[in-house]
């Protein structure tokens, strides 16, 4: 038997992260029917939820960014918690229709129409000001190879014309930009997408396509991301793009953002993120974190040993050739081995890197994510993903986090006893 309280639980159970239902949205609140009948021109950069009528602003000729991009940009005031704010410059596709999906977890889903317009929503636990794009390039293209981005993302939305205004975003960019410079990530929408989508991205001078599988197993996609929350997206199409990058991109130029905590096994997570390794692709994890507004914020966040346990893990699979079959698992699909000597693994924990926000990378090393989130998924005071390198004191809460578990025989024909080993 475990020595963990029961009633601590170590994992967000599958019959626990059940989505509410979502709602029907009154007639006169669909599709940004607030926002186009008051008709307000767009004038400069807006903040969400300023006190005045949201204005109609579209793509290409508008993009939303994350508030830690918008200070790093310069275009609003403020600091980040222990970071120089954001490495990667996030432009979000932005319409008054808004996205015309309603995954469960999202701040930006449909169902929201009637609560708040578009361009006010909340998404990964901020405000994303919308800035003309026009604006955004002039002032990455003054710095030129001083600019503190590394990396810049398209991050597409489920609407009739997001494929069209991304290959507009894309070439206005690659027009003033050089991508040798600050590298092009696609965060598709693989639901409009087709294979010559595809294609053009990359010729245009997209460095890397990634797809936000999010959903760890095909049931729970359909639960948080399909049929199940009214939603259009669908598990097979979502590999079927996945597949076409992979041909189109090539190695370690593919990934998929796979959400930890969502009702899946630990052992789920990492057998998708080996099969992405196999097909020469990358893993990028995000923490579940209980968005307000989605129809997910009555659900706890991940805890934090789950978290811990599949950061790790996925780091050894992704960067120092760990296999899933080369690990141990417990009866409810917790890791309880990594597979690696003791001390290289201390090794590793000690040097953070693994526990530093993962995606596309930057300019420092193969294994640091030019996309840092700060704080996009968990509050500055308890960290999931580090935007920065985790120092002593960092690394001392992420041992006490992270329950290393061992798997003890008592003996010939009994059954497995799990316990606890603590940093």
């Amino acid at each position: 038997m475990s020595c963990r309280r029961p009633e601590v639980p170590d994992r967000n159970a599958h019959g626990l992260m059940q989505p509410r239902i979502p709602i029907a949205t009154p007639k006169a609140a669909r599709n940004g029917a607030r926002v186009k009948a008051n008709a307000v021109a767009p004038e400069g950069v807006y903040l969400p939820n300023n006190n005045v009528f949201t204005p109609a602003m579209r793509s290409p000729g508008y993009v939303q960014m994350s508030t830690a991009a918008a200070i790093t940009l310069g275009i609003m005031k403020g600091m980040m918690h222990r970071c120089e704010c954001t490495r990667c410059l996030n432009l979000l596709l932005t319409y008054p229709e808004g996205c015309r999906a309603n995954c469960a977890y999202c701040g930006l889903a449909r169902h929201r129409e009637a609560e708040r317009d578009y361009a006010d929503r909340n998404f990964i636990r901020v405000d994303w000001p919308a800035v003309p794009l026009a604006q955004a390039i002039d002032i990455v293209a003054r710095d030129g190879a001083k600019s503190p981005f590394h990396r810049m993302c398209i991050s597409m939305i489920t609407h009739p014309k997001s494929d069209a205004d991304t290959v507009t975003v894309l070439r206005a960019w690659t027009d003033r930009i050089d991508p040798k410079t600050i590298p092009v990530s696609i965060l598709s929408n693989p639901t409009t997408m087709e294979r010559e989508d595809v294609e053009r991205l990359h010729g245009l001078g997209a460095d890397i396509f990634t797809v936000a599988l999010d959903a760890a197993t095909p049931e729970l996609f359909d639960r948080t991301r399909g049929k199940g929350v009214q939603s259009p997206h669908s598990w097979k199409k979502y590999w079927d793009i996945l597949m076409d990058a992979r041909e189109v991109f090539g190695p370690r130029k593919f990934g998929a953002h796979i959400i930890v905590g969502m009702g899946e096994t630990e052992h789920d997570v990492l057998s998708l993120v080996q099969r992405l390794v196999d097909l020469g692709g990358h893993s990028h994890l995000f923490c579940f974190f209980p968005e307000k507004g989605s129809l997910m914020d009555h659900l706890p966040a991940t805890p934090r040993d789950q978290w811990r346990r599949v950061q790790l893990a996925r780091y050894l699979i992704d960067y120092r050739g760990v296999r899933v079959e080369h690990m141990k698992f417990d009866g409810e699909g917790r890791v309880a081995d990594y597979g690696l000597a003791s001390a290289e693994l201390e090794e590793i924990i000690d040097a953070g890197t693994a526990f530093r926000t993962s995606g596309c990378p930057g300019k420092f090393a193969d294994d640091v994510s030019a996309c840092d989130r700060p704080y996009g998924d968990s509050p500055p005071s308890d960290i999931a993903s580090f935007p920065f390198a985790p120092n002593r004191g960092d690394i001392r809460k992420i041992r006490k986090q992270l329950r290393i578990v061992e798997e003890r025989q008592r003996g010939p024909g009994t059954d497995t006893d799990v316990v606890e080993q603590r940093g």
